[in-house]
């Protein structure tokens, strides 16, 4: 056992540790891997992350027709969720992305035509 003083908040505590010796916890199981993201075409327009965050919905499907302005998905930063829009009107060529994908700044979303 170790013994600790400890000051929480400006009032000191005495803590004693006792080590168990127990194996760490194993590792979490690897979740299933994803769907094969889509490629987009030749001349094809990408739509890009505008920061770092994970894709919490996909609001579009491939083919759909699509206005400027339209949500394509929402990208959740820093606890805020975020609108990714369309960029201008068209057609969704390929979807870049999977539902819960973590993107970096610039990262291919949605490709439209």
């Amino acid at each position: 056992m170790k013994n600790y003083k400890i000051t929480v908040n400006g009032k000191s505590y005495d803590v004693t540790v006792e080590e168990t010796g127990a194996a760490p916890a194993a590792a979490p199981a690897q979740a299933a891997p994803a769907q094969p993201k889509a490629t987009a075409s030749a001349g094809a327009t990408t739509v890009k992350a505008p920061m770092p965050g994970t894709i919490l919905d996909i609001k579009v499907s491939t083919g759909a027709a699509v206005k400027k302005g339209d949500v394509l998905c929402i990208l959740e930063a820093m606890k805020m969720e975020n609108d990714i829009c369309a960029p201008a009107d068209g057609t969704v060529d390929a979807i870049l992305v999977n539902k819960g994908d973590s993107v970096e700044v610039n990262a291919a979303i949605i490709a439209l035509k």
